[in-house]
């Protein structure tokens, strides 16, 4: 079945790997120079009116799909650029949709090509006590940065295209694109494009991979607990507590099982977790304890192998305490595979603002964005903004950061880049071919190594 697939990638990135770069000819009458200086001038202009929007925002940090204020600040916004908004998108309270469509002009009565579609994702949520420390407000704002100018080039440039802004809700754990993937809101895209602030060293961009991840829930119950009527029947932990199951006692087993385990697995791989507790008081046995664990790796297969370990941990636990015990998965993230076409091109014009972009080792978070690398040819760069020292992602420090104007600056710099690449989608058949073969040969790879 992958064969002869295969052998047409091969071919067809033999003749793509013959064609001049997008700087030596114009596609349509298009120059690079032209459409990089509409984009400049757009969000230039625009700069300010993103900047509010970021801060607001960033001022009303939302958790996972509780993004009500930003859902309707964004659409509102989205509506008032000439977009075609669809909020609360496919049953999700929070998730949006935004559309500009430019049909070609057709010469002679002749039919038209379909035009290309380039999606673009802003992220919204916040975390739980310290707010927009991930920068989520920042990457909203990119995404609409990005459509923006996107949709200025296809007007002043009269191109043809299609441009879909999805509001992607709950990527702080709740799997928000993954399950937007799933309702079919990335079907019709021939490519999509986001970005994420980090801390690092100035002025430098990654095209790395993230880590794929897991979450694992685990509930222990201990002496008369019934999971379905509720009930607590606990015991008096000075008077009688042998009458009791310490549910605590087997989250605390799980955890030193999971901590010893981490001995054994490879450096690439992570395992952390919360333990939770409710009504708890050090005079009764607790009969309850729940723990949130993330799993990680660099591969999903790998994820899969090391959950099945760190679930063994758990069962162990509950039989050397007596408890119950009850687990449960969420929906995986896979890792971030970025596209190679799509990358060069966005190295290549970000050099022009001063940013030096790599495909590197990537980061050891994970994205719900790499399910959707998974399903088309995707890019997802990730980009430096100043911090404060020990500063990085989900800390006080980079929450403050995310509202600085040094912040927003440098992440305007990198949309006009991510801009020009999505716009190249559209305009450069050539082009789209290739990152579209690029993405075939990464998963007919990906599938051959399992």
């Amino acid at each position: 079945m992958f064969q002869p697939l295969y052998q047409h990638v091969v071919e067809e990135r033999r003749v793509a790997k013959r064609l001049p770069s997008y700087a030596e000819h114009t596609s349509g009458g298009h120059a690079r120079e032209a459409v990089l200086a509409t984009i400049e001038e757009t969000l230039d202009r625009l700069g300010p009116q993103l900047r509010q929007l970021s801060l607001d925002i960033w001022s009303h940090p939302e958790t996972l799909w509780e993004e009500r204020h930003a859902h309707d600040a964004l659409t509102s916004f989205m509506s008032e650029h000439g977009f075609d908004v669809t909020p609360h998108y496919l049953g999700l309270a929070t998730a949006w949709r935004a559309v500009y469509s430019r049909a070609p002009s057709v010469a002679g009565g002749g039919a038209a090509a379909a035009p290309r579609v380039i999606g673009i994702n802003s992220e919204m949520d916040a975390l739980p006590g310290i707010g927009h420390a991930c920068g989520h407000n920042l990457i909203a704002m990119a995404g609409v940065g990005v459509a923006l100018a996107v949709k200025a080039v296809l007007e002043q440039h009269d191109v043809p295209g299609k441009i879909v802004l999805l509001g992607t809700p709950a990527e702080e754990g709740g799997n928000g694109k993954g399950i937007l993937l799933e309702r079919g809101a990335y079907e019709d895209m021939d490519a999509c494009i986001m970005c994420h602030p980090s801390a690092g060293e100035p002025n430098t961009a990654s095209l790395g991979p993230s880590l794929a991840r897991q979450e694992v829930d685990v509930e222990f119950f201990g002496h008369g607990y019934s999971i379905y009527a509720l009930a607590h029947l606990s015991a008096h932990a000075g008077a009688a507590p042998w009458e009791g199951q310490n549910a605590l006692d087997a989250a605390f087993l799980a955890y030193s099982s999971v901590s010893v385990l981490r001995q054994q697995i490879k450096p690439t791989h992570r395992v952390h977790g919360i333990v939770i507790g409710k009504d708890w008081a050090p005079n009764i046995i607790p009969d309850n304890a729940q723990m949130r664990w993330v799993v990680r790796a660099p591969t999903w297969d790998e994820v899969e192998t090391l959950s099945k370990r760190v679930v063994a941990c758990f069962e162990a636990a509950a039989h050397a305490t007596s408890c119950k015990f009850k687990i449960g998965t969420g929906a995986g993230a896979y890792d971030l595979r970025q596209n190679k076409p799509l990358g060069q091109e966005f190295a290549q014009i970000a050099k022009r603002y001063g940013v030096t972009a790599e495909f590197d080792g990537g980061m050891s978070a994970s994205t719900d964005f790499g399910n959707v690398t998974y399903a088309l040819p995707s890019l997802h760069p990730g980009f430096t903004i100043p911090t404060q020292p020990n500063g990085g992602n989900h800390t006080p420090q980079f929450t403050e950061a995310a509202a600085t104007l040094d912040a927003h600056s440098k992440t305007i710099t990198v949309v006009k880049a991510l801009a020009a690449v999505g716009f190249r989608v559209l305009d450069d058949a050539e082009f789209a071919k290739k990152a579209k073969l690029a993405w075939e040969e990464d998963m007919h790879m990906e599938h051959m190594s399992r």
